[in-house]
């Protein structure tokens, strides 16, 4: 059995996992979805202080306080900023990284350094324009999400705040080392922003690659096949 870990992605929280949790019972591991301050059920917690450390902070707080060992960390889409900075941080206590559709930063970069041109810009604006300064309005779900699924997710989405893209990652340990894999949704949205991070991962012998048939949120739009690959990749 392997307890995973999720960093969870944008303006998401803990709850937009509960598909993965019998599942992934099933198959014999524990799940744990922390949710970031100033999210989902944390979301009166938001203000424009919070920053890409404090979700750092959040997930570091959770290995330590429920002194978790043997952790596969699994860091979806801007989680791959967090679970980057935890890996680095909380070494002794993660076996591996799985980054799920995520970016995969580099020391002293922040995510609006890795989004396609333009994009980080329009989160300034919307954040200027309808958001007090910081408060940055989701995205689209993906096209394919199911129409069922639709008012539980539009109902649960938050802001997220802008400080948590703009804020670099500070890699306070050296180079990772630990085992690392991507999963790479294949059915990609606008730009594909993606795209890179999986490329260089399939190309590095050091990672294992997967792809998966899904969109961008395979844990709500696919979670048999994604439950099938996380079970394949702890196991080995």
């Amino acid at each position: 059995m392997t307890t995973i870990v999720v960093a969870h992605g944008a303006w998401s929280a803990g709850w937009a996992w509960k598909k993965m949790h019998p599942r992934l019972a099933a198959a014999g591991h524990t799940l744990v979805t922390p949710t970031y301050t100033g999210l989902g059920e944390r979301r009166h917690l938001a203000g424009p202080h919070i920053d890409l450390e404090t979700h750092v902070a959040d997930l570091l707080g959770v290995l330590e306080t429920e002194d978790l060992h043997g952790v596969a960390l699994v860091a979806h889409s801007y989680g791959g900023m967090v679970g980057t900075a935890v890996a680095d941080r909380a070494r002794e206590r993660i076996d591996q990284l799985i980054y799920l559709d995520a970016f995969v930063p580099a020391d002293g970069q922040a995510l609006a350094d890795l989004v396609p041109p333009g994009a980080a810009q329009a989160m300034r604006d919307a954040a200027a324009a309808d958001g007090d300064g910081w408060r940055v309005p989701p995205n689209p779900v993906p096209a394919d999400t199911a129409p069922e699924d639709l008012p539980w997710i539009e109902a649960r989405r938050s802001a997220q705040p802008l400080g948590t893209f703009t804020q670099p990652l500070r890699i306070q340990r050296g180079p990772l080392t630990l085992p690392r894999a991507y999963i790479y949704c294949t059915r990609t949205g606008p730009g594909d922003t993606f795209g890179l991070f999986a490329a260089a991962a399939q190309a590095d012998p050091a990672w294992r690659y997967r792809s998966i048939d899904a969109s961008h949120s395979p844990h709500v739009t696919a979670p048999d096949a994604l439950t099938a690959l996380l079970d394949e990749l702890v196991r080995t």
